[in-house]
């Protein structure tokens, strides 16, 4: 998923992604965090892989990640539970 860190500091990460749907994914997860004052993504060229940009205040970059990927990880085992229970039926 992650191609390359380009920033790691500790308020602020910038990393390459090489797929538009998790990284739209990030940002409307990570928009969820008040922490969070600034998650994003850019692509200079359609040929180009987008560029993440998290900055935060009152909890580091790095942790707001880990707890954006953790609440989906809990979403997607929860959509699956309910799809199995669905089928079942």
């Amino acid at each position: 998923m992650i191609a390359k860190v380009l920033k790691n500091d500790k308020n602020h990460v910038e990393f390459e992604i090489t797929n538009l749907t998790i990284a739209e994914l990030l940002r409307k997860f990570l928009w969820e965090d008040s922490a969070v004052k600034f998650a994003a993504w850019k692509r200079e060229h359609p040929s180009k892989n987008p560029i993440f940009i998290v900055k935060t205040e009152g909890k580091t970059a790095k942790k707001a990640i880990t707890d954006c990927l953790e609440r989906i990880d809990k979403l997607s085992d929860k959509v699956l539970n309910e799809f199995k229970k669905s089928i079942k039926k």
